[in-house]
C-alpha cells in the first residue's frame, strides 16, 4: 500500500454470487475493523516499496459507509468524525444526529448478535440474529496530516458544480418550508377544460370525465376575489375574462364525479377562499372547477331549461373510446333531434344511424344503458354534467368485434383495471 498520501478508502467486499439462489447475496459475516490503522507495524511490510517511510504512517479512522438490506438495494448512509474532537455523528440523509463510538465501530461488524433474555421460568438462552446492517467502506486519515484535512472549509474550497446543487436545494428547501408555513393562506385551485378531457379520455380516462391530479393548477391566496382569479386564468390560458364560465364539481350518489352547475353571479363576487367554503363539503382546501369557455355571449344558455351533457364515440373495431364535445340542450327536446350535432361532433355523415348509450356508473359494477331517442332528456332523468355514449348503429352486434357495443367495452375495461 502507498501510504505517501494523507487518506486511506479500505472498500469492504458485501455480496457474492449464491450459487443455491443464482443470485447475488449479502455478505453478513462479522469484520472488524480497528480504529487506529498503523502500516508502520511489522517492519512496514504492508507498504509498497515506494512509500514514504520518513513519515509515522499511522492512520485514524474518520468515516464508516454503512450499507443495510440486501444486494441488490438497501439504505446507505454514515458515520462521520468531521471534526478533530472525537465525537461521532450519524448521516442518514437529511438528518444528522451525534453518535458514540460504539455505534459507529462495534454495531457495523455484521455477523451475528445475541439477544439476552429474562424471563423467569423459561430457558433463555441468548437469542441469536443475523445483522443486516454492515460496513461498507472505510476511510482513515493519517494522523500527522489530521490537522490539514480537517479544517474549516469556506465556499470558495467547494468545487462550482456541487455549489451549484446545494444552493439550488437549499433554495427548494426554504420555498416548500414558506409554502408549508403559508399554507393557510392560499388555496389550490384545480381548472380541468375540454383539452384535459381530449388528452385523458380513451387513455388515462374511461369513466368520468378526467384526473384532476393531471389538470392545471393555481395556488392563489384566499382573499383574491374571484373575478380577480378570473383575469389570472386569462393570462395563463389566453382566454378573455368574457368568454369564461366555471363549473363546479360534485361527487354524485353513486360516486361518480361530474360538472353539476355553473357559478352563479353573487358566487363569482365572493373571494376565492370564500367560494371553497361555500362549495366544498369536504373542506379540504382544493376548489376544482370545470371551465367551459364560448366564443360568444352566455346569455342565450343560462336558462334554466336547458342540459349540459359530455359525448363520448366509442369505436368496437378499433376498441377505443374518445371525447368528441359537450353540448347544451332543451330538456324538453328529445335526443332524436340532436343526432344531426352529434354526427358532425364525431365526423360522420349528418344520416348516420347511432345508439346512444348513458355511462350512469362504474363501482362497484359498470351501469351502462341504452337511451330511447324518442322520449325526452327529462323523462329519461338526463342532467347536467351526464355523459353520453354513442357509436354506429350498424356496429351494434357486430360478430368481428370482441365488445360490440359501449356497455361491453366499458365492462371490459372496468374488468381490466381491475
Amino acid at each position: 500500500m502507498k501510504a505517501s498520501i494523507n487518506a486511506v478508502g479500505v472498500f469492504l467486499f458485501c455480496s457474492n454470487m449464491s450459487v443455491y439462489a443464482l443470485a447475488r447475496a449479502s455478505i453478513n459475516d462479522r469484520y472488524d475493523f480497528p480504529l487506529q490503522l498503523d502500516l508502520d507495524r511489522e517492519n512496514g511490510k504492508y507498504l509498497s516499496p515506494e512509500a514514504d517511510r520518513s513519515v509515522r504512517n499511522l492512520y485514524t479512522l474518520h468515516s464508516v459507509l454503512v450499507h443495510t438490506d440486501g444486494a441488490h438495494g438497501g439504505h446507505y448512509y454514515a458515520y462521520i468524525k468531521p471534526t478533530l474532537s472525537d465525537q461521532w455523528f450519524k448521516f442518514d440523509d437529511e438528518r444528522v444526529t451525534k453518535e458514540d463510538v460504539k455505534r459507529a465501530l462495534k454495531e457495523q461488524y455484521g455477523g451475528e448478535e445475541e439477544l439476552l433474555q429474562t424471563n423467569p421460568g423459561f430457558d433463555n438462552t441468548p437469542f441469536k440474529f443475523t445483522k443486516y446492517s454492515n460496513a461498507y467502506m472505510l476511510v482513515y486519515i493519517r494522523e500527522s496530516d489530521k490537522d490539514k484535512i480537517i479544517c474549516n472549509v469556506d465556499e470558495k474550497d467547494i468545487a462550482e458544480h456541487p455549489r451549484i446543487i446545494l444552493k439550488k436545494e437549499q433554495e427548494e428547501k426554504e420555498q416548500k418550508k414558506k409554502e408549508k408555513t403559508e399554507a393557510h393562506l392560499y388555496i389550490v385551485i384545480k381548472v380541468a377544460r375540454n383539452e384535459d378531457l381530449v388528452e385523458q379520455i380513451g387513455r388515462d380516462i374511461y369513466f368520468d370525465l378526467v384526473d384532476h391530479e393531471k389538470v392545471h393548477s393555481f395556488r392563489i391566496q384566499k382573499q383574491m376575489p374571484f373575478n380577480v382569479f378570473k383575469e389570472e386564468v386569462a393570462i395563463e390560458f389566453g382566454i378573455p375574462v368574457q368568454y369564461q364560465r366555471f363549473w363546479l364539481w360534485a361527487k354524485r350518489v353513486n360516486h361518480t364525479y361530474r360538472p353539476i352547475r355553473p357559478l352563479t353571479s353573487l358566487e363569482e363576487a365572493l373571494s376565492v377562499g370564500q367560494l371553497r367554503v361555500v362549495s366544498n363539503k369536504k373542506n379540504n382546501g382544493e376548489l376544482k372547477l370545470f371551465l367551459e369557455v364560448e366564443l360568444g355571449q352566455f346569455l342565450h344558455l343560462r336558462r334554466l331549461k336547458k342540459i349540459f351533457f359530455f359525448s363520448l364515440n366509442s369505436d368496437p373495431f378499433k376498441e377505443e373510446l374518445r371525447y368528441v364535445g359537450r353540448m347544451f340542450v332543451k330538456a324538453a327536446g328529445k335526443p332524436m333531434e340532436i343526432l344531426t350535432r352529434i354526427n358532425k361532433m364525431a365526423g360522420f355523415g349528418p344520416d348516420e344511424d347511432i345508439e346512444l348509450y348513458e355511462e350512469i356508473k362504474f363501482e362497484p359494477n359498470v351501469m351502462c344503458e341504452n337511451i330511447d331517442k324518442k322520449l325526452t332528456f327529462r323523462t329519461s332523468q338526463l342532467e347536467d354534467g351526464h355523459i353520453i355514449c354513442f357509436q354506429k348503429s350498424s356496429e351494434v352486434g357486430s360478430e368481428q368485434c370482441r365488445y360490440p357495443d359501449v356497455p361491453s367495452f366499458l365492462e371490459y375495461v372496468h374488468n381490466r383495471q381491475a
